[in-house]
């Protein structure tokens, strides 16, 4: 049975290691080993390394890098594993320099890093450590996770699973999210290519270039975050301001990928995600969403074009994997008026997780190839970066020109 908050660590102070982070390699790498910040920017040839080049070069000899598993824009992915145990394996993502930002790091790296560190919790990828090269490359070393991500299980149609399965997956994301949230951190783009799956079975919640911490409430935010296909109705609106409620939204579609085997809510532009969204919960307006008006990319439907949410008849057709309980979950997570939906605690809350079936042990979940080359496309894209092929984008600004008359 998944755990409920109340099972799971009770703060952010006993359970995640709470480490500023600064927008320059060097001072990452100081951060992570836990000495004070230097001045040199990388190991250098010249004289007797300082004290931060000396912790540097300890971490870096304690892997061995091993091959390239695959490259892209934005990092290089190796194999590795400690010197000191061959079978103690790693991935190595080298983030590459890029002159275009400050210092050659893009702050999608300076997120990774920052909120890896901070979060440690079995459903989260683990950073083991951090360590610069020569050639000013950061370096992260995570956890080997070689059995694919859950997008290309539920794909992998000589795959079977059932309810069973299902909940211990939601379970072990729904617990990845609440202790994100419990330690004032957004994922901002939770999707099943992002959700990765250990040796032993167990589901990690990967790539956090878009997280950032929970904003004070009158500093705005951006809306362009969150993968299109699972992106909430009030970012494509405009939203300046949002809370937990945007990752529990993408949390519900993935559960609703994994019920039914294909994209839940598909699209090849912004308007039509808002259209897909709209056919199947209604159009957003003041009587069901008070306030939807005042967001900045809002236009009103119609009378004639409102469109009505789709009948519990629909939902137990479609969801019927995931029973009566599982789908009122999955209603609540997916609720047009972020300030009604479910948080990640009334998730793990809800009665879903004491109704039959219980949730398949982590050890006895079905298996997906998966493999080396499958964790490295995963692991070298930035966030928002999706597959080649796909058409789900980050969304970016909507253009509601055409609806105007």
């Amino acid at each position: 049975m998944a755990l409920s908050p109340a099972d799971a660590p009770k703060s952010a102070a006993a359970s995640a290691k709470a480490i500023p982070v600064k927008a320059k390699a060097l001072t990452i790498l100081n951060s992570s080993n836990g000495s004070a910040p230097s001045s040199a920017p990388t190991p250098s040839n010249d004289g007797p390394q300082d004290l931060s080049e000396q912790l540097n070069a300890q971490i870096r000899q304690k892997y061995v890098q091993g091959g390239r598993l695959g490259e892209g824009t934005y990092a290089v992915v190796y194999s590795g594993h400690l010197v000191s145990d061959h079978s103690s394996l790693v991935a190595i993502k080298k983030i590459k320099v890029n002159a275009e930002y400050k210092d050659g790091l893009a702050m999608d790296a300076v997120r990774e890093v920052k909120h890896l560190q901070e979060l440690s919790h079995p459903n989260i990828i683990k950073l083991h450590a951090v360590f610069s090269t020569r050639d000013q490359n950061l370096n992260l070393v995570l956890e080997h996770l070689p059995l694919g991500d859950l997008e290309t299980l539920w794909k992998n149609k000589d795959v079977s699973y059932g309810p069973a399965d299902i909940k211990a997956w939601t379970g072990m994301l729904a617990r990845a999210v609440w202790f994100c949230h419990e330690n004032y951190v957004l994922h901002r783009d939770i999707k099943g290519n992002n959700l990765l799956i250990a040796a032993d079975g167990e589901v990690k919640l990967a790539d956090f270039g878009l997280a950032r911490s929970f904003a004070d409430p009158y500093r705005n935010m951006t809306c362009n975050v969150i993968t299109r296909f699972y992106r909430p109705p009030e970012l494509l609106y405009g939203a300046k301001h949002y809370g937990g409620a945007v990752d529990v939204w993408s949390m519900g579609v993935v559960i609703a990928e994994l019920a039914i085997r294909e994209f839940f809510l598909p699209s090849e532009t912004d308007l039509e995600q808002l259209d897909r969204i709209a056919e199947v919960f209604g159009s957003p307006t003041e009587e069901v969403w008070p306030g939807v008006s005042k967001l900045e990319y809002y236009v009103a439907p119609s009378k004639e074009h409102i469109k009505r949410p789709l009948p519990l008849a629909w939902w137990k057709q479609k969801f019927g994997m995931l029973g009566d309980d599982g789908i009122d979950m999955l209603r609540s997570m997916c609720t047009l008026d972020p300030r009604k939906r479910a948080t990640a605690r009334q998730v793990l809350e809800h009665p879903y997780w004491q109704a039959a079936p219980k949730p398949t042990p982590k050890q006895n979940l079905p298996r997906n190839a998966g493999g080396p080359k499958k964790m490295a496309d995963d692991l070298k894209r930035r966030g928002g970066e999706i597959e080649e092929g796909r058409a789900d984008k980050v969304a970016r600004k909507l253009d509601f020109s055409t609806m105007k008359k």
